[in-house]
């Protein structure tokens, strides 16, 4: 018998909004930040960002960002 081993998951937040200015980042409205979803792991999570800031390109002010969750549930792994 051979066993499937899935590969770990290390879980990706893309999320993004406009920001108040273009050295800071702080959003202008929180209640209208776009989060893009969870993903499964970086390479994903990538792509979902590209796309993001692909579409938005003509605002300075819009900005997306990759969040390492799994560093955030497990800290000591990293």
């Amino acid at each position: 018998m051979t066993e499937s081993i899935e590969p770990k998951q290390l879980l990706h937040l893309v999320f993004g909004g406009e920001l108040k200015t273009l050295t800071e980042v702080q959003f202008r409205d929180l209640e209208k930040l776009d989060i893009v979803g969870i993903f499964p792991d970086y390479a994903t999570a990538l792509t979902a960002w590209k796309a993001k800031a692909q579409q938005t390109v003509d605002n300075a002010h819009m900005r997306y960002f990759i969040v390492h969750m799994h560093r955030l549930l497990d800290p000591q792994k990293g």
